[in-house]
C-alpha cells in the first residue's frame, strides 16, 4: 500500500469520512457568507454606520487569517483532529456569545465584535487543517478526487449561506449565529468517531524549519508566489465587496430583503461555483491554460467591477457582479493548482496556509472598504478596476504555466517554466 512520508494512507475514500470533512469547509463559509444578508438589518439594530457593520466580517476574517499558519503548525505538533475539533468548539462559542451579546440589553455592538473574533479564531482551526487532513488520509490516486469533494463542498456552501442565511433570519436577524453551535457539534462528534487519523511515525519537525522553508521557497520562488498571493488576495477582495454593496443596495434601492435577496445574492456565487468546477476539472488536464484562463478571469472581474459605478439597477448589478463571479471561478482553481503543484510535499502545507492567510485578508478587507468608500463610487471601482487590470499585467509577467518534469528519484514534478525551478 502506498504512504506518505508523514503518515500510512487508505487505499479508497470512505464516504463516511468525506461527508464528515466536507461538512467542515461548508460550516466555515457560513460564518462569514450567510451574514451578508443580515448586515444592513444588523446596522439599524446596532446604530451603526455601513463601515461599522461590515466590521463584524472583517472581524472574523482577519484573525482567522493570521492564525491559520499557527494552526497549521500545531496540527502537526500535536494532530489533526485534536486542532479541527478545538476548532469547531471555539467557533461555536464565538457563535453563542454573538447571539447573546444581539439580546442584551437591545444588542452590544462590542461585545458582538469581540464574539466574531473569538469565532475567526476557531475558524483558523478548520477547513485549512480539514484539507491537511484529507492528503493525509487518502492515496494519490484517492486524493484529488477527496480534494475536489471538499472544494465542491466549500463553493456550496457560498452559494447555500446567503438563502440560509435569509431564511434563518425570518426567525430573528441574529437567529443564525445560535445555529453555528448547533452545526459544529455534530461535526465535531463526527470528526472524532468516524475519522480515524494516520498515525505518524517520524517526529514532528523543528519549529525553526518552518522558517528556514519559507525563506528557501521565497527566495527561489518568490517573485511569480508573492504575485500569485496578490491575485487571490484581491480576487476575495473584490468578490465579497461587491456581494456587500449589492446586498445594501438591494436593501436601500428596492427594500428588497429577507428570502428574495438571499437568492438573489446567491446568483453571482452560483455562477463562481459552477465555473470553478469545470475551472479546476479542465485545469486538471491542461496546466498550460492556467496563465490564460487566469489572465482572463482577472480581466473579466476588472471590466465588470468598472461598469459598476454607471448601473442604477439592480438586474444589471446582478450581472454585473455574476460577470465577476465567472472571473474568480477562473481565477481562484488556476492559483490553487499553481500554488499547490510547484511547491515541494514537505513546504506544501505552510505555504498553502500562508496563501489561505492572504485569501482571508481579501474577505476580511472587502466589506469595510466597500462600505467606506461607498458615497464615492468612482473611486471605488474604477480604482479596484485599474488595480485588477495592474495585478493581470503581474500575472502575464510573471506567473508561467508548470511544465512537468522527472526528477532524480524518478517522480514526476512540475516546475516554473521561466525560473526553471524545481520543488524540493
Amino acid at each position: 500500500m502506498p504512504q506518505d512520508k508523514s503518515a500510512k494512507a487508505t487505499t479508497a475514500p470512505s464516504w463516511s469520512v468525506l461527508i464528515t470533512l466536507s461538512s467542515i469547509p461548508l460550516i466555515m463559509v457560513l460564518g462569514n457568507s450567510m451574514l451578508i444578508p443580515v448586515l444592513p438589518t444588523a446596522g439599524k439594530v446596532l446604530k451603526v454606520n455601513a463601515f461599522q457593520v461590515s466590521l463584524l466580517i472583517t472581524l472574523f476574517s482577519i484573525p482567522a487569517a493570521l492564525a491559520i499558519p499557527i494552526a497549521g503548525v500545531l496540527s502537526d505538533r500535536i494532530g489533526r483532529k485534536k486542532v479541527i475539533i478545538f476548532g469547531l468548539i471555539l467557533y461555536g462559542i464565538g457563535g453563542l456569545l454573538a447571539g447573546f451579546s444581539a439580546i442584551y440589553k437591545g444588542g452590544s455592538y462590542g461585545f458582538m465584535l469581540a464574539s466574531r473574533i473569538v469565532q475567526g479564531l476557531g475558524a483558523a482551526g478548520t477547513a485549512p487543517i480539514a484539507m491537511v487532513l484529507v492528503s493525509d488520509l487518502f492515496t494519490k490516486d484517492n486524493r484529488s478526487k477527496a480534494l475536489g469533494i471538499i472544494e465542491a463542498s466549500n463553493a456550496f456552501g457560498k452559494v447555500l449561506s446567503p438563502i440560509l442565511g435569509s431564511l434563518i433570519a425570518l426567525i430573528t436577524w441574529y437567529a443564525m449565529f445560535f445555529a453555528f453551535p448547533i452545526l459544529c457539534i455534530p461535526a465535531a462528534l463526527a470528526l472524532w468517531k468516524l475519522v480515524k487519523e494516520p498515525t505518524k511515525k517520524e517526529e514532528p519537525q523543528p519549529l525553526t524549519q518552518y522558517k528556514e522553508h519559507i525563506k528557501k521557497i521565497f527566495k527561489r520562488q518568490g517573485k511569480w508566489m508573492s504575485v500569485a498571493f496578490l491575485a487571490g488576495a484581491f480576487t476575495m477582495f473584490t468578490m465579497f465587496g461587491v456581494l456587500f454593496h449589492l446586498s445594501d443596495f438591494l436593501e436601500k434601492v428596492y427594500r428588497i430583503d429577507g428570502i428574495k435577496k438571499g437568492f438573489i445574492l446567491a446568483i453571482p456565487l452560483l455562477a463562481l461555483c459552477v465555473t470553478a468546477y469545470f475551472t479546476g476539472s479542465h485545469v486538471k488536464e491542461n496546466t498550460h491554460q492556467m496563465k490564460k484562463w487566469l489572465s482572463i478571469g482577472l480581466l473579466l472581474s476588472a471590466i465588470a467591477i468598472s461598469t459598476i459605478p454607471w448601473i442604477k439597477n439592480a438586474p444589471l448589478l446582478v450581472t454585473a457582479t455574476s460577470f465577476i463571479g465567472v472571473g474568480n471561478g477562473l481565477v481562484l482553481p488556476c492559483l490553487n493548482t499553481l500554488i499547490t503543484s510547484a511547491v515541494g510535499l514537505q513546504e506544501r502545507g505552510i505555504i498553502t496556509s500562508l496563501y489561505g492567510s492572504v485569501r482571508f485578508f481579501g474577505v476580511a478587507m472587502g466589506p469595510p472598504v466597500f462600505g467606506a468608500l461607498a458615497d464615492r463610487p468612482f473611486l471605488l471601482f474604477i480604482g479596484l478596476g485599474i488595480t485588477l487590470f495592474l495585478v493581470t499585467w503581474l500575472c502575464v509577467a510573471f506567473i508561467h504555466p508548470p511544465q512537468r518534469i522527472k526528477g532524480k528519484d524518478g517522480r514526476s514534478r512540475l516546475i516554473m517554466r521561466k525560473k526553471r525551478l524545481s520543488p524540493i
